[in-house]
């Protein structure tokens, strides 16, 4: 009887011992995650409205990200953020220009003014405002690219070409780099454009980034 209470007790003290070795793993701390390394790359923010939004195509195709990848491709470490959003005039963009302008970007690429055109905006109204943005991330320390937009004829001549001056106007004014038709290549060609005939399919976007290039390239380190 002594034998087997004896037993009994040090079977008892094994499986303690096993529940309280357990029981330590379990409590240990887990090893730290390791977190992902800080984008430190400088950043080009494409700012306008769904041109550069890319509204109609996938993420991966419009022009920010395919202006991203001809960057990487051409050795050049910088970080292109998209921040166009799609139905803005320009002075919605005007709103969003402080929360840009915290970014601290190294280039800017200012693409608004069609959806003014569109709807028959004063001319000189959308003049100030995109003069104001632009002003606006200068004193930042930011480059700023101007991007030039045409509309149809649908308001007359007069308007039409008081549209059109805007801005080779502008970057005279700031001594800025100026696209001078983003959508050249592109605007009234239907297979480059979506069903709307505004919007550029990805194969527009392609000739919209050699656009952009062509007057972003020297401004890059």
């Amino acid at each position: 009887m002594i034998r087997e209470t004896a037993l009994v007790i040090f079977l008892v003290l094994i499986c303690l011992g096993c529940s309280g070795t357990k029981a330590t793993k379990n409590d240990a701390p887990a090893a730290p995650s390791v977190l992902p390394e800080k984008d430190l790359r400088p950043v080009i923010v494409a700012f306008g409205d769904s041109l550069t939004a890319g509204q109609g195509v996938d993420p991966s195709l419009n022009y920010p990200a395919k202006l991203q990848a001809k960057m990487d491709a051409a050795g050049y470490r910088y970080r292109v953020v998209n921040a166009g959003v799609s139905g803005e005039i320009s002075a919605q963009g005007l709103d969003r220009v402080q929360s840009i302008a915290a970014l601290h970007p190294a280039v800017v690429i200012v693409e608004f003014g069609a959806n003014d055109g569109l709807r028959g905006l004063p001319a000189e109204t959308t003049r100030q405002n995109l003069s104001a943005i632009v002003s606006r991330l200068r004193s930042d320390g930011a480059k700023v690219v101007v991007a030039g937009m045409e509309i149809p004829t649908n308001y007359g001549a007069q308007y039409t070409n008081s549209f059109r001056n805007i801005f080779p106007t502008l970057a005279k004014e700031y001594h800025a780099p100026l696209i001078p038709f983003f959508l050249d290549g592109v605007g009234g060609r239907p297979g480059l454009n979506q069903e709307d005939g505004i919007h550029p399919t990805a194969e527009g976007y392609d000739i919209v980034v050699e656009n952009v290039w062509r007057v972003l390239r020297p401004l890059l380190k």
